[in-house]
Formats: C-alpha cells, structure tokens, sequence
C-alpha cells in the first residue's frame, strides 16, 4: 500500500510541475547567424514539446531574417537536410519576447529572477515555482568567465551564478 500512495504522490508531483524555456540569441548582424538560428530552432523544439508559448521566453537582436544579405527574406533556417536544402524555417511562428536594445544582461537577470518591475513595460518574466522546470538556452560568443550581448554588454560568470543560485 505505501508503495501505490508514493507513486500517486510522485504523479500528482509530475503533473503539477510546468515547464518553461527561456533562449537567449546573444549577438547580432548577419555575419552571426547561426545563433539566431539556433534560438529559433530551441523555440521550436520547446513548442513541439508541448511547452506553453506563454512559457517561453526568447531573446534575440531579430536583425537577421529582415537583412538585406538574406536570400530568403523573412525567414531563417537552421540546418540544410543531407540532400543539401535549405531545412525547415526556423523563424516561422518564433515569437520573440525581447528584440533590438532590450535583449541586455539586466534583462536577462531580471527575466530569470521573475522580476517584472526591472524589465520594459508588458515583457514577459519567469514565473515559475519551485516546482516548475526551467531550460535555459544561450548561445552566442564567449571568454574567460563572460558570455556576449548584442547590445554590447556581458553577461558575467559571478552574476550568471549569483542569479542562477537565487533562483534555486
């Protein structure tokens, strides 16, 4: 009998836990274009997952499928396909919360913190429990203790931790 109540309790867990996803595309410019690339395509594979729109939260500088150097405007690709085309759009149904200026490292601290009052008007923040799952994906360029921003500030490695921590 304990052993069917403590698997009734770890399903009631389960199913009381949400997901959410916050990605991060932390350059700019065409010259970058994988990484914008590869934040669509998490948000994809988080939507495909089942996980809410309203439960994920994306950053991007968004400057790539609307360049001029994009043979195929208003749209981005992840990969080609071994036959050598051009894959599936990436961009189609991605829906940035954070474009332009606003994807900073502030931002990105307070999106992870929950803290709505330290991001722009209406912006999406985490509101996750400690219950909650959360996936957290950047890419972009790096050094020595520090990730980039498109806007030309970093993310530091002692922030990242103390933020990461915090939520924990």
């Amino acid at each position: 009998m304990i052993y069917k109540v403590a698997t009734m309790m770890a399903m009631f867990g389960a199913a009381a836990a949400e997901h959410w996803a916050v990605i991060v595309a932390g350059s700019a410019g065409y010259g970058n274009y994988r990484h914008q690339a590869d934040a669509c395509h998490a948000y994809q594979i988080m939507r495909n997952g089942n996980v809410a729109a309203d439960h994920i939260i994306l950053m991007a500088y968004d400057d790539i499928a609307s360049s001029n150097m994009n043979p195929f405007p208003g749209q981005i690709f992840n990969k080609p396909t071994p036959e050598g085309v051009e894959g599936y759009d990436v961009y189609a149904g991605c829906e940035i919360a954070y474009s332009g200026d606003d994807v900073t490292a502030e931002n990105f601290y307070s999106v992870l913190t929950g803290d709505a009052s330290s991001v722009p008007d209406g912006k999406p923040v985490l509101g996750s429990t400690t219950d909650d799952e959360v996936f957290v994906y950047f890419t972009d360029h790096g050094g020595t203790g520090l990730i980039a921003m498109p806007v030309g500030d970093y993310v530091y490695y002692d922030e990242l931790n103390a933020t990461l921590t915090s939520m924990h």
